[in-house]
């Protein structure tokens, strides 16, 4: 089994995926290696998902005996498909006289996450009879005149698609017409049916042919087997909330609707605009609970009665209540709206946008109720910020005077709704020309003091000048003269190494464009500035890539974080299983931070780092290791521990005081006295490892398992000493 699946295996059942459902129906997944398919490597850890859920995984042998055993016996069942072909087991014929049409008009259901549905019929050796649009036409009785092909569009979620539980739209290939199926779950751009399902028992809505997949891409795990059990037993969890998760809602009250779960008898009601205290069921989010699906809030007499606040975003939740069922409450997703502010917003270019057109058209939508729009616009920040008594307009487009070459453009939109003038804040772009995406950010803060920056490119350079220092001013007024010249740099080096910077110190840096065949040249760039760390950085995790070997540019987080990958006696593994690697969702600052799972039913885990810098953990007096931690209510509490070792020398293991410290489910952190280390024989001034596990390093007993997610390790000097 790869590395990358057996970390989605841990993940799903870290988050609760592996407790399997017994609603009495039979649950399958057809999926035989024998027989050919395009998509072995993305099935794969969908099989392993769904045999954690419970589902009996099939051959095409055993398929054609389960099939048949579901004729005759009539009892509720559902196969999932993950497979792009079809076994010549079940699919004997292409008529309604083979084993798989038989078993959809006995109340059946089939989930095919594939391509065009039997397009191919295949065979245990490997080989597969192609049937076209055959397939689809003999076995569930399209007509092949109304088949659609490679639309490659967006698709959207129709109302009877959120009641089966979809959630995540995806790019549609192959729709199908909407007069060869049922009931549409998710249309094309063109309104072709992308998700969909065909009944074969007229008023059972638990037989039937449901397709959800397409080749362009692919809804989650989630919604996947949130299809595969709609009608087969039943859903326990509110889904299809209305207003949508994420959209905007424009009014200050809203009547809130969702489908409830199949077993729901009362349903209890989190409301706030406090994300925090509706993810956590808190009592000052807590609506009450009852019996309808559906509230209101903004109105007198109801919650909020004062109204819904513009530019405010509300979070809401609904646990399903059912007091004869032990596994009630089922709690659901926390949704969320937004009611657009007052000010101006979304604009396009968006906000600091580089490489614009230079004959770009400026628009924004407008805020909440305004009625008339007044537009300021110049290349100084001041001049646009205090700028007043400009003539309002109604259109919420402006097409500004032609513009110049890299060139830093600031623009503000004032809006005014018959009552009051509400200012609006101020956007800047910067046209083409000019270079772009600065590394670290515009006005980043804790950079690390090794820190080599990086831009891209302009599409007019040949060439690029450097400047960099500590003077603002020095450094935006700089000729190739001045000390802050650090150089040209060639077309394809977009980088420059400043060497070991001061700490808690602000640099500015700025990069000319340099084209001598063009006149205009060179084009000065945009001054840009970052802040470097009162501390220094063991790994802040924002420097791993999702880039393959053996591109020299590869830096994945567990080629550097050395877990247990291949060693018997070692249950961590680092990463994700597909892309990003490193956690895009869960983190504490920055981007990134890294996923961790472990399983010591082997003894113990551990990740360990060699260190390139900092190595001297005595550099500027630094005493304190910090580091921070996200675990899970359901991870085992296995003991907690940083390991750190000298090469070739001893290793000291500090634990953590919470034995139960895995199952914090926040961000939590972690501050030990370096002393700790060196009590145990360690060199601080040359550290070459630092590892984080879980379980008993030096006493390896078996245990459970679960996931973490750290972030920014850090070392510390001592806090300064209090004022006498």
């Amino acid at each position: 089994m790869c590395k990358k699946l057996i970390y989605l295996i841990f993940f799903m059942s870290v988050l609760g995926l592996a407790e399997g459902q017994a609603w009495g129906t039979y649950r399958a997944v057809y999926w035989d290696t024998r027989y050919w398919t395009n998509w072995t490597t993305n099935s794969q850890p969908l099989v392993d998902a769904f045999e954690l859920e419970g589902y009996d995984i099939l051959d095409a042998d055993q398929l054609k005996n389960w099939m048949d055993a579901r004729i005759s016996d009539k009892r509720p069942s559902v196969v999932v498909f993950c497979r792009d072909i079809a076994p010549d087991t079940v699919v004997e014929t292409r008529d309604e006289n083979c084993t798989l049409r038989k078993y959809l008009e006995a109340g059946g259901k089939i989930v095919f996450y594939a391509d065009i549905p039997f397009y191919y019929q295949g065979y245990s050796d490997g080989g597969s009879t192609t049937w076209g649009n055959g397939g689809s036409v003999g076995v569930l009785g399209f007509d092949a005149a109304g088949e659609t092909w490679d639309s490659n569009a967006q698709v959207t979620i129709t109302e009877e698609g959120l009641e089966w539980g979809l959630t995540q739209t995806w790019q549609s290939v192959r729709p199908t017409a909407v007069d060869n199926v049922d009931v549409v779950l998710a249309t094309d751009a063109d309104g072709n049916a992308a998700a969909w399902v065909k009944f074969y028992v007229p008023g059972d809505t638990s037989g039937g042919f449901v397709r959800i997949r397409d080749v362009g891409g692919e809804p989650s795990f989630e919604d996947l087997l949130a299809v595969a059990e709609y009608g087969a037993g039943g859903n326990p969890y509110p889904r299809g909330p209305n207003p949508a998760d994420g959209t905007l809602h424009s009014d200050t009250w809203a009547s809130i609707l969702w489908f409830a779960g199949d077993f729901a008898v009362s349903h209890d009601v989190y409301f706030s605009d406090n994300f925090d205290n509706v993810n956590d069921g808190a009592e000052a989010a807590f609506l009450g609970n009852q019996p309808s699906a559906n509230f209101v809030v903004g109105f007198p007499g109801f919650p909020y009665p004062d109204g819904l606040i513009p530019g405010t975003t509300y979070y809401w939740r609904i646990d399903e209540v059912n007091d004869t069922e032990p596994n009630s409450p089922w709690v659901g997703p926390v949704w969320s709206f937004m009611v657009p502010p007052k000010t101006a917003y979304a604009p396009d270019p968006a906000d600091a946008a580089e490489q614009v057109d230079l004959d770009a058209d400026l628009s924004w939508a407008a805020g909440f109720g305004a009625k008339l729009h007044t537009m300021y616009f110049g290349d100084n920040f001041d001049d646009v910020s205090s700028a007043a008594g400009g003539l309002p307009q109604g259109a919420t487009t402006y097409t500004p005077d032609p513009l110049k070459m890299a060139q830093t453009y600031y623009w503000r939109v004032d809006e005014f709704d018959a009552i009051e003038t509400y200012k609006g804040d101020v956007w800047s772009f910067t046209t083409q020309g000019a270079v772009g995406s600065p590394d670290p950010a515009n006005g980043a803060v804790d950079v690390k003091q090794t820190q080599i920056i990086t831009f891209s490119p302009s599409v007019f350079a040949a060439s690029h000048e450097v400047y960099f220092g500590t003077d603002k001013d020095a450094v935006k007024n700089a000729d190739t003269g001045s000390p802050e010249y650090k150089g040209t740099k060639d077309l394809g080096a977009e980088s420059y190494d400043p060497g070991m910077l001061e700490w808690d110190t602000t640099y500015y840096w700025r990069i000319d464009e340099v084209n001598n065949t063009n006149p205009d040249s060179p084009w000065t760039g945009i001054l840009w500035s970052f802040t470097t760390a009162n501390f220094l950085v063991v790994d802040d995790f924002e420097s791993y890539n999702d880039i393959d070997p053996p591109d020299p540019e590869s830096n994945r987080i567990f080629e550097a974080w050395l877990d247990g990958y291949e060693i018997p006696t070692n249950g961590a593994l680092v990463g994700n299983e597909l892309p990003p690697y490193a956690e895009q969702s869960i983190v504490h600052s920055g981007i990134q931070s890294m996923p961790y799972f472990y399983d010591n039913s082997v003894g113990y885990s551990e990740a360990t780092l060699t260190l390139t810098y900092p190595r001297d953990w005595t550099e500027a007096g630094v005493k304190v290791l910090t580091l921070w931690f996200y675990g899970d209510t359901d991870n085992a509490p296995e003991p907690m521990y940083v390991a750190a070792a000298n090469a070739n020398g001893p290793t000291a293991v500090v634990y953590h005081d919470n034995p139960n410290a895995a199952q914090i489910e926040a961000w939590t952190q972690w501050k030990i006295d370096l002393q700790l280390f060196a009590d145990q024989g360690v060199n601080l001034a040359n550290v070459n490892t630092i590892a984080l596990g879980l379980g008993n390093k030096n006493n390896p007993q078996a245990g459970g398992s679960g996931t973490m997610y750290f972030d920014d390790i850090r070392l510390y000097p001592p806090p300064p000493e209090p004022a006498p």
